[in-house]
């Protein structure tokens, strides 16, 4: 058994992929905030494609810990100085491994705020990058405002706070460099939200206008924020995963990650100080990223939410076994056909039929074994940003939205807390206990969960969608999801 770090990459070579370039010679270009399975699945291994072609030294990636839960990473990461195993999991059974090395340091914000701030403030950080949770961004789904409220954000404005969030060190870094005669670095939004650069940006303005309305204003006018559409389902690393690379290869590494074979990014090219040749890696560079985004969060990401309530309640706990389910295969191309792809704006090189197919064989992979646990964290913040849309589009044209309000009703009834045999799920939420009070209320008022206006608005008072809502929503009370399912997708158009 080899020990994961620098010192092993010679003993490895023999057996598995490993970085051919010299780590020493590679300069942290990037920041990246928000470690976590994806990025290290994704933006990480475009930057390792293209060290291993000889290019981008200057574009090596510094990673940050910003929450205090990220002390597990940054331990990882000092022990195997930054190196992980990242394997690819083909549906036939074959593994695919490479040890990774793009990310060459690493930082955890909450033991010293100050050794971020100048890292991100240095010249030679070029671009900043993030990973921070659909909820990072600290504004609401219905409204579209910031948050000023926020205990952390509070904390961050005051003067010489130990900075706690994600805007507070971003944003005093800009404005050292400012001071410094040194220009704004580009952000770089990779989480799933639609147009999650002009989010980022409109978040990142709104806490420096807290801060002084002048540098708010400069913020929104100055710094690049390009929009990005990221794609490559990563399941949570587990203890098994770990002791299958140890089994499989030899490598004793204590944050491995596993992925599906499937890798997209489509990013706008907009940055300030440069950006590596990242075409060379295969991303799509493109003028607007919206028509991809929008195909993704409608058709993969909102699929995802059906799978992982209904799913659940039908007492699958892996998302390769609910989606092998043929109901659930039914529903979920009635969805994209009917609902999803009809709001979608033209995506430039894209067949929509055989994408739609090909989500269905990724999310039936059976070698990934994802969890519909992990589907289902947060929905809070995923579902009213990937699905809702579609509601609202369809609304607005007199569209279909059944299977919508099924999957919206799927989230009320897994609320609750337990599936259709009783067992308990857990329900890993920032608003857990605001959502299972709702639920707890609905077998009597049926629309409580859905009269939250801060999650969906006004959708409450439109009765075309109570009703399929409500409907579907009684009949999982009084049959279960199963009979439920086979009802709604027994009467689709086709």
């Amino acid at each position: 058994m080899t020990k994961l770090d620098a010192a092993a990459l010679p003993a490895l070579a023999g057996s598995v992929p490993v970085p051919t370039y010299d780590r020493s010679r590679v300069r942290a270009g990037i920041v990246h905030l928000g470690v976590g399975a994806f990025h290290r699945s994704h933006q990480a291994l475009y930057v390792d494609r293209l060290l291993e072609q000889g290019a981008a030294q200057e574009w090596g990636i510094c990673g940050v810990g910003v929450l205090p839960s990220d002390r597990a990473m940054a331990e990882a990461m000092a022990a195997q100085d930054c190196l992980y195993t990242l394997v690819v999991k083909h549906a036939d059974g074959t593994f695919e491994p490479r040890v990774v090395g793009s990310i060459v340091e690493y930082l955890l914000a909450p033991d010293d705020p100050e050794a971020v701030v100048e890292k991100l403030a240095a010249p030679e950080t070029r671009i900043v990058s993030l990973t921070v949770t659909e909820g990072g961004y600290n504004f609401s789904a219905v409204t579209g405002e910031f948050d000023a409220d926020d205990p952390d954000v509070i904390s961050d404005l005051q003067p010489g706070a130990a900075l706690r969030t994600t805007f507070g060190l971003v944003t005093e870094a800009l404005v050292r460099r400012r001071e410094r005669g040194v220009g704004p670095f580009t952000v770089v939004s990779c989480d799933n939200i639609q147009h999650n650069g002009d989010v980022a940006r409109r978040s990142f303005a709104a806490f420096a206008r807290l801060r002084d309305p002048a540098l708010g204003e400069w913020v929104a006018a100055e710094v690049p924020f390009p929009n990005s559409m990221v794609d490559r389902i990563t399941p949570a690393t587990t203890d098994d995963d770990r002791a299958e690379v140890a089994r499989r290869f030899g490598i004793e590494d204590r944050w491995p990650v596993v992925c599906e074979p499937f890798v997209q990014w489509v990013l706008e090219d907009r940055f300030a100080l440069g950006r590596p040749p990242l075409e060379d890696a295969g991303v799509q560079i493109v003028e607007d990223v919206e028509p991809y985004e929008r195909m993704k969060l409608r058709l993969l990401n909102s699929g995802h939410q059906a799978l992982a309530y209904l799913g659940s309640l039908m007492g699958y706990r892996l998302v390769h076994e609910a989606a092998q389910d043929p109901l659930f295969q039914r529903l979920l191309l009635d969805y994209m056909v009917e609902e999803a792809t009809p709001t979608l704006l033209p995506v430039p090189g894209i067949d929509l039929d055989a994408y739609r197919h090909e989500l269905l064989e990724r999310f039936a992979n059976p070698a990934v074994r994802d969890t519909l646990a992990r589907l289902a964290f947060d929905g809070s913040e995923r579902l009213p940003k990937w699905l809702l849309p579609v509601v609202r589009d369809n609304l607005a044209a007199g569209g279909e939205v059944r299977r919508s309000a099924a999957v919206v009703a799927g989230w009320a009834r897994y609320s609750e807390g337990v599936d259709d045999e009783g067992r308990p799920l857990d329900i890993n939420d920032r608003r857990k206990d605001r959502l299972a009070a709702s639920a707890r209320r609905q077998r009597e008022d049926p629309l409580a969960f859905l009269a939250d206006r801060e999650l969906f608005g006004d959708l409450v008072d439109d009765e075309r969608f109570t009703a399929p809502y409500l409907a579907t929503l009684a009949s999982l009370h009084e049959r279960g999801a199963r009979a439920t399912l086979e009802d709604l997708v027994g009467t689709a158009a086709h």
